[in-house]
């Protein structure tokens, strides 16, 4: 009987995982940049429009991503603790 071949975990890159959501549809979400600070200088419209998610558009930066967190689908809802 052959032996069974070992399947190994990937590891995730926390950062990755922080920054990017998964919509229920499978695309791939990001929060816009430049709020963290210097906000009393921006306008309430500008702000506004930062706190808005984006989709990540180009098929390279989503094959990145998918490749940094491979199971960023698969714990959407339920993360482990």
């Amino acid at each position: 009987m052959p032996k069974a071949t070992k399947k190994y975990k990937l590891k995730t890159y926390k950062a990755a995982a922080k920054r990017f959501r998964v919509t229920g549809s499978g695309k791939i979400v990001r929060t816009k940049g430049g709020k963290s600070h210097l906000r009393r200088n921006k306008s309430k419209r500008t702000k506004r429009m930062l706190s808005e998610m984006i989709v990540v558009t180009a098929a390279g930066d989503r094959r990145r991503i998918k490749r940094m967190a491979p199971y960023l689908k698969k714990y959407k809802a339920n993360p482990p603790a």
